[in-house]
């Protein structure tokens, strides 16, 4: 007994009945949802404006949301209001209906062309929609459904939301919804029916209206007024009678001619096939009587054909996928025959014995060059004409020919601007290459990429490529050898040089006592030389610089009698290389003029030198002696800008070099002395008085050498080699890297000129966006592949646009220039199409649009059912003379696609005293799909 009565020993189970079941707990989510959204309440707001819910944006949020373990995706869609609209609001009654309730009588929005098919169904502004997660199975079990709908209307009743809520049900393709809106006394049940057959008692007016009749359950006898909107949708096959404009290029003409052919150098530009495939026309009527003709409203709908096939786009693209090739320009060429017949010399180590050892062959036949090109002459000899890519003929046409008289067309100096000239040129986007990392359009640079664009297109991909690369590289190796004028500088330096070079070199040699090989009669003259060089210019070894002369050489050349003159016959030196008085100015130490010298060009330095060399002056640190290397490198051009003052001005100090090169560094300031006249005091500045200046000790070793005895500050035969050396190595790969920026140029350029004979503002705008995009993509160094291949894509888009635009103008005969009244009105229709998804017709069937479609479709009847060619003349006078549909003659118009009936009243529901609510049955009747959607209301204070 002890024991039972124990407490610790008796159990007890105690059941929670308060604990929340997943049900409850999902409308408890469904409402907080709805209250984080601010969607509680009444909502009040003005009808929408006609054509608003096409012209104003919608929005949406989303947000998940689980049912144990099941998960939904709540989501709200609403037209976003332009302001908030509060005025009114204390004047609205308490019981007005919701804001969706008004909405499904609203006449302004039928049909709408683009927006979400609950708003084409039921005409809503903004509504909410629980559908199954993305990974989750549809909900078809008619117990889940009613599970699910009974919860919204739980949630709906708990929060006061007056915004309807669809729940997604069935396959997500089907689109059915369920919904319920609620308001004060008042609900509307959104249901659905979809069928893949039309039933026969339902494929007329009549029968739909008994069923909407029969829905609805109106008491009242007779029946209020029903408005019917009905909508019919013809598609136009095919444009019989119209084809497309665009040309297809000439592959066999493009790389002939004198001068690489017409097209040759110009982006192709335009689809292959008509951009337009299908031309959907809309036929709304708002009365019984369904002859198209005399419907009072037209809309056209244009379907664009999915991707197609643009010249430009593709060019672009191929040339892109490119980037993505690994192999070497000798791994895509193959190993040629060179190796094989230079067995016999196989010794690495002889292959300039040929150059030192003693032959009777001329200097000149075993320079660089000809030795480059018999090696082309074997390389073509032991390879294949069907191995080739690119045929000579072809080459030649691209290549300059190896004259004093460029005429074809990449190396040619001449500018092909389309006839415009320099100043148009340059106001019409001339500078884009500024804003792209581009090259200007008539630069060798840019040629090169577009002839590196065509070849790959149309004459072997990335082998013809690398052929043409291959033979460029040898051409330019060629024309530096020879001093061929290319488009750059660096030849001009070298052409500059040579050119005073034989007059230089004399005057120096007889200055110094030195016989010059022409004054002696030893050597070839400038006339004997070919191709007219002068003869120090056929060999590139650095002892025909003219450098500076060491110690030695000059107590060696200076004659006796000077030499024993000392320091004194210094300033009696003979000036050199003056270029003109400074001003008034005069030596400090002499009354002598001052004189500007001739000094060295800077050598020019391109972004990667540039790069190049910081990285070398950013290596040497931060210590003293990393510093004054630094200054010493950085000191080349000051120091040879002394020694050339020197030659020029005898007997000159630094003081005097100061006053010339940097004024700011020569301080001049009036004082009064103790007599109390005012002097000028002058010295050099605080900065040029600090130990250990680098402007201190490069003038103590300048020597007075005039820059044409100075060793050069940019080696041109160095820096050239180092270029040859770097495009020779170049994959193809690589090289399309280079060249992209200069073709995405090309065809911005392209699209421009497109767009402005055909007017586009989108075009026009868009084009500016791809601009300013390209631009900060292509200042990096190295550019995403992927955010390229966008940019690729977006100008392919902006093509296309341009392709639609003329083929609608050439099927709508709309002619530029033209300034009649209908003109005008076709080519803002045609612009519209481009612009909007649904362009209404301006005089339905009767209007200049209308006359043509309707002429388009006639064409397109009587050549499906093979109609003959006398009804022509009949049908193009006009609506009189179209024969009646239905007779013997070809109807106009096929049978419609598709057609929309739109019924609307407002009843009192469910009782004869219930208030009068709206009522509304959407269908859509097609041949393999029908649909109805309605919004039936009822009194829930009055039943």
């Amino acid at each position: 007994m002890a024991a039972d009565s124990d407490p610790e020993s008796e159990v007890f189970e105690i059941t929670d009945f308060t604990t929340a079941s997943e049900w409850e707990r999902f409308i408890s989510r469904v409402e907080e949802v709805l209250n984080d959204w601010k969607l509680i309440g009444s909502n009040f707001g003005k009808p929408p404006e006609k054509g608003e819910y096409t012209s104003r944006t919608w929005d949406e949020k989303s947000r998940d949301i689980n049912f144990a373990d099941f998960r939904f995706s709540i989501t709200h869609h609403y037209l976003k209001q332009e302001c908030v609209e509060s005025e009114g609001r204390e004047d609205v009654e308490e019981d007005a209906f919701p804001l969706a309730m008004q909405d499904l009588l609203c006449m302004n929005n039928d049909f709408p062309p683009r927006a979400h098919c609950l708003v084409r169904w039921y005409g809503v502004r903004e509504f909410v929609v629980i559908s199954p997660g993305a990974n989750c199975e549809a909900i078809i079990s008619e117990s889940k459904c009613n599970l699910l709908l009974s919860s919204v209307s739980i949630a709906l009743a708990n929060t006061g939301c007056q915004v309807p809520v669809f729940v997604q049900i069935q396959q997500k393709w089907r689109k059915m919804y369920s919904g319920e809106c609620q308001g004060p006394g008042v609900r509307t049940n959104f249901e659905m029916v979809h069928l893949r057959k039309v039933p026969s008692q339902y494929n007329h007016l009549s029968g739909l209206l008994d069923v909407f009749k029969g829905k609805i359950g109106c008491p009242l006898s007779p029946l209020p007024p029903i408005n019917i909107a009905i909508r019919f949708t013809y598609i136009l096959q095919d444009w019989q009678q119209y084809t497309w404009p665009q040309q297809p290029p000439d592959f066999d003409g493009l790389l002939a001619g004198e001068v690489g052919g017409v097209e040759f150098g110009k982006l192709p530009f335009g689809p292959c096939e008509d951009p337009i495939r299908f031309g959907p026309a809309k036929l709304t009527f708002l009365f019984l009587d369904l002859d198209p003709l005399q419907a009072p409203h037209w809309s056209v709908r244009v379907r664009k054909a999915d991707n197609p096939q643009c010249l430009l786009g593709d060019f672009l693209m191929e040339f892109f996928k490119l980037c993505s090739q690994k192999e070497s320009t000798e791994e895509i060429l193959g190993r040629n025959s060179v190796e094989e017949e230079g067995k016999e010399n196989s010794d690495i180590t002889q292959a300039l014995s040929k150059l030192t050892e003693p032959a009777a062959v001329p200097i000149p036949k075993l320079s660089v060059s000809n030795m480059v090109h018999s090696a082309r002459k074997r390389i073509r000899r032991h390879r294949r004409l069907d191995q080739s890519p690119l045929s000579n003929d072809m080459l030649n046409s691209i290549l300059l020919v190896r004259d004093t008289h460029p005429r074809m067309y990449m190396c040619a100096m001449h500018s092909s601007s389309g006839g415009k000239s320099e100043r148009d040129t340059e106001s019409d986007d001339y500078n884009l290459f500024n804003l792209l990392k581009s090259a200007p359009s008539h630069s060798l640079t840019f040629r090169l990429a577009l002839c590196m664009c065509l070849v790959n297109f149309y004459h072997g991909g990335v082998r013809a490529v690398a052929h043409l690369w291959q033979e460029f590289v040898l051409e330019m190796r060629y024309r530096w050898e020879n001093n061929c004028l290319v488009y750059g500088k660096f030849v001009f330096c070298r052409r500059a040089r040579d050119s005073g070079s034989g007059r230089d070199r004399k005057e120096a040699a007889s200055e110094n006592g030195i016989l010059s090989p022409t004054s002696t009669g030893a050597g070839p003259t400038l006339s004997e030389t070919p191709l007219g060089k002068p003869w120090d210019s056929w060999s590139d070894s650095e002892d025909e610089f003219f450098e500076c002369l060491s110690d030695t050489e000059e107590i060696k050349d200076v004659p006796a009698d000077r030499a024993k003159g000392g320091a004194k016959e210094v300033g009696r030196a003979k000036p050199e290389g003056r270029l003109q008085p400074h001003g008034k100015l005069t030596l400090l130490n002499t009354d002598e003029p001052l004189y500007v010298p001739v000094t060295q060009e800077p050598a020019p330095m391109t972004e990667d030198v540039l790069e190049e060399q910081s990285e070398v002056l950013a290596k040497l640190g931060t210590s003293a002696e990393g510093a004054h290397l630094r200054a010493r490198m950085q000191s080349a051009c000051l120091l040879s800008d002394m020694e050339s003052f020197k030659a020029a001005n005898p007997g000159c100090s630094l003081e005097d070099f100061v006053r010339w090169y940097s004024p700011r560094d020569y301080v001049e300031e009036e004082v009064t002395d103790d007599t109390g006249q005012t002097v000028v005091l002058s010295d050099l500045s605080a900065r040029m008085k600090i130990p250990g200046n680098m402007w201190v000790e490069a003038w103590e070793t300048a020597k007075a050498t005039p820059a044409r005895r100075q060793k050069r500050l940019f080696d041109d035969t160095k820096e050239a080699e180092r270029v040859l050396h770097y495009l020779a190595v170049q994959k193809p790969a690589d090289l399309v890297r280079h060249l992209l920026p200069c073709v995405l140029h090309a065809a911005m350029l392209k699209v421009k000129e497109e767009e402005a004979s055909e007017d586009i503002h989108s075009v026009r705008k868009a084009l500016q966006q791809v601009i300013s995009q390209a631009s900060k993509l292509l200042r990096h160094p190295s550019p995403d592949c992927r955010k390229l291949e966008d940019i690729i894509n977006q100008i392919m888009a902006l093509e296309a646009i341009v392709a639609r635009a003329r083929s609608l103008k050439a099927k709508f005969g709309v002619v530029k220039g033209d300034k009649g009244e209908d003109s005008e009105d076709l080519e803002k229709f045609v612009s519209s199409l481009l612009e909007e998804p649904e362009v209404a017709v301006t005089g339905a069937g009767r209007g200049p649009a209308g006359t043509i479609i309707h002429k388009l479709f006639g064409s397109a009847q009587r050549a499906a059912l093979l109609a003959p060619l006398e009804e022509e003349a009949g049908r193009a006078g006009g609506p009189e003379n179209r024969k009646p549909m239905g007779g013997g003659g070809v109807p106009d118009f096929p049978p419609p696609a598709g057609r929309e009936i739109l019924l609307r009243t407002c009843v009192p529901r469910p009782a004869p005293y219930s208030r009068a609510l709206p009522q509304r049955l959407y269908c859509v009747l097609m041949r393999e799909d029908f649909r109805l959607a309605g919004a039936f209301s009822s009194d829930t204070s009055f039943f």
